[in-house]
């Protein structure tokens, strides 16, 4: 059939050419007679109207002369092209490339044939100058094609670097994925997996990622599933690798791969590894893989993971109820001696109103200068007691569990005269004035007893291991005075 075709071909251009060929034969029997026979008529009257009439006739035949010309040109560089590109680069399996490369010579040729006709028939007339005078006119030009030439080059440097070819799988980012069916100077036609014809032009397809997977070659391909733990590794490998062996379109030549892909959360993660010999039907041969493995696993009672969590309960603390935590704070309270004038009824209040806080290792309690007006009694830990010394501070004392410091600042509210820090965690009882309030004033007398247990204190301690912050009145009455003042007692 091609043979066949071709003998029209050439049958069909030797009746052309031939025509064209006799025209421009015998194109100066016809020109002269006909140029002369205007001059002898329009020379009659006017002798410049006669040479005028001769020139627009020449130049009429001229033209013509030119066209047919073209036409014989055009003839040759088609059957060039038919029997060059069409019957010999396509038998080398390569007609994208015949297809660019024959419009691309086509128009070269036809760009010089003009010229070299042109120039043959109008001698005169200079072209550069005419070419270089339209500036204008080619920037004009030149903005109409510019896509049109961007995809020309960008086609010419795709086939230079052959990416792909015709029968080639592209996979185009946020595109889609297909066979390449033509190749031109404006684009490529690829047929999607949806039968849906994509076109894309040279210039934006030779700025986006493209994976290509050629044709007549062992395209890898990979499908993942997952087993739970407690199934043999090696079982699986071999059972899964058994499988895909006998599936459709997955090529004998090379053996699939089977491996650990990840140790998931829930199971193993497995990754099957092969080559497919067609891959436009990767998409069937994936699925046919996916259920083979099923049902492999069915049958040798392996199992898929899917999603499970272990949920572990965390056992509240135990809260101690509040009886017992204001009877814990009574004891403590009725070993301090300051608070032994008090009664029963008294502490217990005192304890329900005092306050428990938590401290970090080497975190101030309270601080040298600090306005006060609390004490606190150490539940467990240990606190250092620190004061001005030059540069630095010096510690004069360290209290631990049921020690209590800050009475002062409770009784009178002066400044706290000492630096107290916890040496680790520590935990204070906070008892603070307004807890203490109500029994002074409800209990006016146990102001004395209180004042007089501080003044026997005072008067054992020494002012080098003092404790607590120092009474600026040297008398019990001083004391006394300052107390009633701060809490607002009378007389």
């Amino acid at each position: 059939m091609r043979s066949s075709e071709l003998q029209k071909k050439v049958v069909l251009f030797l009746i052309i050419g031939g025509t064209l060929s006799l025209f421009l034969i015998v194109y100066p029997l016809i020109v002269s007679p006909i140029r002369d026979y205007g001059v002898t008529i329009f020379g009659s009257t006017d002798g410049q109207m006669g040479e005028t009439a001769a020139t627009l006739i020449e130049n009429f035949f001229r033209t013509i002369k030119v066209i047919v010309w073209m036409f014989l040109i055009i003839s040759v560089v088609r059957l060039f092209d038919y029997i060059v590109f069409n019957a010999v680069l396509k038998n080398y399996g390569q007609p994208e490339l015949s297809s660019l490369l024959r419009n691309v010579i086509s128009i070269v040729i036809y760009i010089v044939a003009f010229f070299v006709i042109f120039k043959s028939q109008y001698p005169s007339i200079d072209l550069g100058a005419v070419f270089t005078t339209s500036t204008i006119l080619g920037i004009v030009i030149g903005l109409a094609l510019q896509d049109t030439l961007g995809n020309l080059f960008a086609g010419l440097a795709m086939q230079a670097d052959q990416p792909f070819q015709v029968g080639d799988i592209l996979n185009i980012s946020n595109r889609g994925i297909g066979s390449v069916e033509s190749v031109s100077w404006r684009g490529v036609k690829i047929r999607t997996f949806d039968h849906k014809l994509l076109v894309i032009s040279n210039s934006v397809l030779g700025k986006e990622t493209i994976e290509v997977a050629p044709k007549d070659n062992l395209n890898a391909r990979a499908v993942f599933f997952g087993t739970l733990y407690h199934h043999s590794p090696a079982k699986t490998i071999q059972l899964v690798r058994d499988a895909v062996r006998q599936v459709e379109n997955v090529s004998p030549k090379l053996k699939p791969v089977v491996r650990i892909r990840n140790l998931g959360e829930n199971g193993l993660d497995w990754e099957v590894k092969y080559w497919v010999v067609d891959y436009k039907k990767y998409s069937d041969t994936d699925a046919l893989i996916r259920q083979r493995i099923w049902y492999v696993f069915q049958r040798e009672n392996i199992h898929f993971p899917f999603p499970t969590r272990t949920v572990h309960i965390e056992p509240k603390p135990e809260v101690q109820p509040v009886k017992e935590l204001i009877n814990s704070r009574f004891e403590r309270l009725s070993r301090i001696a300051i608070f032994s004038p008090l009664s029963d009824v008294e502490t217990e209040k005192l304890a329900a109103a005092s306050k428990v806080k938590v401290y970090a290792p080497g975190e101030p309690i309270v601080r040298i200068g600090q306005e006060g007006n609390s004490m606190f009694v150490i539940i467990r830990g240990s606190v250092d007691v620190e004061i001005p010394n030059g540069a630095g501070y010096q510690v004069i004392s360290s209290l631990g569990e049921n020690d209590f410091f800050g009475e002062m600042s409770l009784l009178t509210g002066q400044p706290r005269s000492a630096t107290v820090s916890a040496t680790e965690e520590t935990e204070v009882m906070q008892i603070g004035k307004n807890a203490i309030r109500p029994i002074f004033e409800a209990n006016p007398d146990v102001v004395n007893s209180i004042v007089e247990i501080i003044d026997e204190r005072r008067t054992k301690l020494t002012s080098s291991n003092a404790t607590d912050e120092s009474i600026d009145d040297k008398t019990s009455l001083g004391v006394l005075s300052s107390i009633r003042k701060f809490f607002g007692l009378r007389d």
